[in-house]
Parts: C-alpha cells; structure tokens; sequence
C-alpha cells in the first residue's frame, strides 16, 4: 500500500507534463490517492486532460484562483463528487514577464499586486474553500510552492520573490487558524525546474547551472524529488510537521557563496 492510499488529492496548477505541480500529481497516484487537476482556460485544458487520463486522475473543472464564483464552483463540485478531500496541493504563482526583466524598483503598483493576489492570497482563499471538506474527513493537509528567493534576493525574481515571502508568512498563519481542525498547511521550497513559469525569468539557464555548481550534491534537483517529497509532507509520514518551509534543492539554501 502507498503512503497515499485512500486519500483525496486536489492538485492545482498543472500546466504541462514538465509542471512541479504535475510531478507531486503523479506521485500521489502512484502511493494510492484518488486525485483531482484544475485548468486555467482552454489552452491549458487541452494540455490537462491528456496528462489527466494517463494516471486516471479526474478533471475537476476551470479554476482561475482570482475568481471566487470558480472557487466555489470546484470546491461544490468536489464536495458533491467526494464528499471531502484529505490534500490540496497549490502549485499558483504569477508575475508579469517584464517585472522578471526589469530592475525590481520599477514594478508597476498593478504588477505588485496582481503577483500578490495571485501567487500568495489564493492560497487563502483556497484554504478556506478546503476547510470544511477537510474538516469532513477528519482534518487533512494543504501544500504550497515556494523557492530561495522569498527569504535571499535573487536576481531577477524580482516580484516573484516578494511574492514567495508573502506565500511563506501564509503558511505560517494558516498552520496557526487550521491546527486546531487537524489541517497542517506546509512549504516546499525547490530548487530551479524547467517549467513554463521558470522559462520567463532572465538568464534562468545561468542560474541553474549556478546551482549546479554550487550545491553539495553538485547536480539540479530532479522533479521526481519534488513529488517525492510534497507526497510524503501530504502523508500521515509529516503527521507532526505544519507551518514549516521544507527545501528540496540539492542543498543549495545551506550554501554561503
């Protein structure tokens, strides 16, 4: 039996097979949960249901994390179908293209804020959509993505990284408000992936291989790593383990220069 088995997963922002959010999805199928994707409009849809079919994992519906009624919508639906969910993976961030090109001074307000709506508040909003439907089965446990540059300046994340450090204070106040219904609220904080989103942050290739370089295992991190590890931090394995930023990076957070 896997360490999943007989679980509920929600996993949110799949966006193609090279997705973090993808690799923690198949992963938890493989330990035993049932798992359900979301989709942000109809291109990621066509890029969705196919990865969907190959592990048997439901498609849920259309969710843009900045839209309540699609909130509410998804987590009706999920009430209905499963009548509560034990995980939640949130896999959400945004930035604009020119706010990961630019010198961070120059973030318009609107830039600003749409990253923080988008990457950290879904994340509450989100939770407390999940609550009750945790609450159903017991208690149950939530967990987002974050990375090095919410607590270093790294260059060229910019936004993104204020961002992450708002994701990370989340975390923390959600474990506080869900704890006493038996919800632990987790990070993880990987290290560079090729994914669409990376693929918008200037001289990401040098900053990978940086990493590469610099690590202590002398290698990047591997996005089966990743769904190794967001499965076992969901699992009754981290029963102990809440409000914490856990790294999945090769080592490279522990590095001075």
């Amino acid at each position: 039996m896997g360490i999943a088995e007989g679980r509920r997963a929600l996993v949110i922002g799949v966006a193609n097979e090279k997705s973090l959010a993808w690799a923690i999805a198949r992963e938890l199928r493989a330990q035993g949960a049932e798992v359900a994707l979301t989709y942000q409009g109809a291109m990621l849809e066509k890029r969705v249901r196919p990865l969907a079919e190959q592990v048997g994992a439901s498609v849920i519906g259309e969710l843009d994390v900045t839209r309540d009624d699609q909130i509410d919508a998804v987590f009706a639906k999920l009430r209905e179908t499963w009548g509560g969910l034990d995980m939640m993976v949130h896999a959400v961030a945004f930035a604009e293209r020119e706010d990961l090109r630019e010198r961070f001074l120059n973030v318009s307000r609107q830039g600003f804020l749409r990253s923080l709506e988008i990457s950290a508040y879904s994340l509450v909003a989100l939770a407390r959509a999940a609550e009750p439907l945790m609450q159903a089965r017991g208690g149950g446990s939530i967990l987002t993505l974050s990375y090095l540059g919410a607590v270093r300046a790294v260059p060229n994340y910019n936004v993104m990284g204020v961002a992450k450090a708002a994701l990370e204070a989340c975390v923390r106040y959600l474990a506080l408000d869900l704890g006493p219904s038996n919800i632990r609220v987790n990070a993880l904080s990987a290290g560079p992936a090729r994914t669409l989103s990376s693929s918008a942050i200037r001289d990401y290739y040098t900053m990978a291989h940086e990493v590469e370089k610099r690590a202590p295992l002398r290698r990047g991190m591997e996005t089966e790593e990743v769904g190794r590890m967001a499965a076992a931090m969901l699992s009754e394995l981290a029963s102990g383990v809440t409000g914490q930023t856990v790294y999945v990076d090769v080592g490279y957070s522990i590095v001075g220069f």
